[in-house]
């Protein structure tokens, strides 16, 4: 009775700890999501759809865009080991990145540059 009481609680897994767990498998499943993807090609997932929307990675038949998509390990594989794709792929995220901090920077101007019209107005 008493074994009962001292039980092993599991510890909740965190994102971490699956990373972790997915990268050191011997072998991965056929198919992978995208966020074991993301882990196996050392992107961040919220990268992912930009690599697709790019045509730098495919994923498996013709999901619809708000569905889950797959990815052959093959395929995940073989990229994660080409330098050339991952220059490109990593060339491809830092245009993103620039090309969206620089619409918030230059929205954020314009913005405070109107600002600053009408303050000029309204003193004339």
């Amino acid at each position: 009775m008493s074994d009962r009481l001292i039980e092993k609680k599991e510890q909740p897994t965190t994102k971490g700890a699956e990373r972790e767990k997915f990268l050191n498998r011997k072998s991965h499943p056929a198919r992978l999501t995208m966020e074991e993807t993301s882990w196996a090609l050392g992107f961040s997932a919220h990268e992912i759809p930009v690599l697709i929307s790019r045509g730098l990675l495919k994923p498996l038949g013709h999901p619809v865009p708000n569905t889950m998509k797959w990815f052959a390990a093959v395929s995940v594989e073989e990229l994660r080991h080409d330098v050339k794709w991952l220059s490109r792929a990593t060339d491809a995220m830092m245009e993103y990145w620039r090309g969206k901090n620089a619409r918030k920077t230059g929205a954020g101007e314009l913005a405070s540059a109107k600002g600053e019209y009408q303050i000029a107005a309204s003193s004339d």
